[in-house]
């Protein structure tokens, strides 16, 4: 809260299309779609609210915990029917930490139901040989697994257990110890490595790295590998060519759970409903959340294989979690109707239609020599800023608190532009729109910028 001492919070009253505004009625375009969750922009408040009354009208509330109701059933069929191969098998929660938290406890408990399965069988025999209590503990622990494998920087959620995935250090070291245990491993910026390095050296050297630390942490201890379609924290980090299949060959060889955290570039974001469509991950898990309701309701989901599910079809097993709200029916039914409007208006073939459009845009910025990299896919872009562009030389962290949060914040919110400036890694603007963002909204965005970053580099160089 330090933050706002000595001014006053923004208050945000309204909102149409790409456009927000303030309690002055000051209008900012949000270039940044509520923390990339806004696909469809802010004017279907009144389709959205018949859906949810009507839903009201008919049943506000049952909980999902042994029934079922049919807004959470038709959303399931639909995700399902979204997501590629065979995701098909759909849990739902309140947002992305949640999602991402399930998601973690799900694979650790997919290895303990599978290896009781597996004791029941091994431990048939009766009478003299029958196996005593002390075999049955140690074949019971031989089949946990529960460390997880996340990219560096990589941000998952708030959560304990999803914090404890995060690779930011600032956000982990205030509530250490936390959940054990998670490797962290090199994300996919390819800024910074060596200019001779080749796209398929850089993807050879990241995988790797990736199999050694599975190798050095117990591959048989390891449960879930959790990594971003496109990588958010740092600034959009996409992958190398090859890097998907290599990690998911890698997954196989220890027969690893690979999980595609979604919550961002899920439901249209990269230009496909999801990220593991348009790189071919076939993960075994997706978590998403944001882009399933366009934040016009609070839900998001883990959407998990047969195979994974299969262990929990016995009659003795069950997923032990839950959550009170997941799958709410009013929840469910906004996100249906997000679901409509998303196909009807074509949002999706939208942003992959005009998405070269954006970055040709975008990339009019490179001119500007504090203006390093652009890099990003589909509305999720990101502008790295530099000292140096030959050298790609970085900014100090004092030089990073001047430069962006003593002057870039502010002045692009004085400007009327909402994004975010961000040095949890190497400092960057992120740039992430509603997905019904147009060229109007592209030059404005480019515009507000280029000023505003000339601004930046003349108070860094005076």
């Amino acid at each position: 809260m330090g933050g706002f001492r000595d001014g006053d919070v923004p208050i945000i009253v309204r909102g149409d299309g790409c456009y927000l505004e303030d309690s002055h009625g000051k209008r900012y375009l949000d270039a940044l779609a509520g923390l990339f969750a806004v696909q469809i922009g802010y004017s279907y408040g009144e389709e959205m609210g018949e859906a949810a009354a009507a839903q009201m009208r008919e049943l506000p509330f049952y909980t999902n915990w042994s029934y079922a109701h049919p807004r959470a059933i038709e959303l399931a069929h639909e995700i399902a029917s979204l997501t590629p191969g065979d995701l098909n098998r759909v849990f739902f929660v309140s947002g992305g930490s949640e999602a991402v938290e399930s998601a973690w406890k799900l694979a650790r408990q997919y290895y303990a139901a599978r290896g009781e399965q597996r004791l029941n069988v091994a431990l048939a025999p009766t009478g003299a040989d029958a196996p005593t209590r002390v075999d049955e503990a140690h074949a019971a622990q031989g089949s946990r697994r529960w460390k997880a494998v996340a990219h560096r920087l990589a941000y998952h959620g708030t959560t304990l257990g999803a914090l404890s995935i995060n690779g930011i250090p600032a956000l982990r070291t205030p509530f250490e110890p936390l959940v054990p245990d998670v490797i962290h491993v090199r994300n996919t910026n390819r800024y910074h490595r060596p200019p001779e390095e080749t796209e398929e050296e850089f993807t050879a050297f990241l995988l790797d790295e990736l199999e050694t630390a599975i190798e050095q942490a117990g591959p048989e201890t390891v449960a879930m590998v959790i990594f971003e379609p496109v990588q958010n924290a740092g600034g959009s980090f996409t992958p190398p060519a090859g890097y998907w299949r290599g990690v998911r060959e890698i997954c196989d060889r220890y027969e690893i759970l690979l999980c595609a955290d979604e919550v961002i570039t899920g439901f249209g974001r990269l230009g496909a409903w999801f990220g593991s469509e348009l790189y071919d991950i076939r993960p075994d898990l997706i978590t998403c959340a944001k882009g399933l309701s366009s934040a016009y309701a609070a839900i998001g989901a883990v959407v998990a294989t047969d195979r994974v599910m299969e262990p929990f079809l016995e009659a003795r097993s069950m997923y032990t979690h839950g959550i009170t709200f997941g799958g709410h029916p009013v929840q469910a039914a906004v996100a249906l109707k997000n679901i409509e409007i998303m196909k009807r208006e074509k949002i999706v073939e939208h942003v992959a239609e005009t998405q070269d459009d954006f970055r040709a845009t975008l990339s009019q910025l490179l001119e500007l020599p504090i203006v390093g990299d652009v890099r990003g896919t589909g509305f999720f872009y990101a502008l790295e800023l530099v000292k140096d562009r030959e050298t790609r030389e970085t900014f100090t962290e004092d030089e990073c608190e001047l430069l962006l949060r003593q002057f870039l914040s502010p002045r692009l919110f004085e400007r009327g532009l909402i994004c975010r400036a961000d040095d949890r890694g190497d400092p960057v603007i992120q740039i992430s729109p509603p997905l019904i963002a147009a060229q109007a909204e592209f030059d404005e965005i480019t515009g507000v910028l280029g000023d505003v970053l000339a601004e930046a580099w003349q108070k860094v160089t005076a």
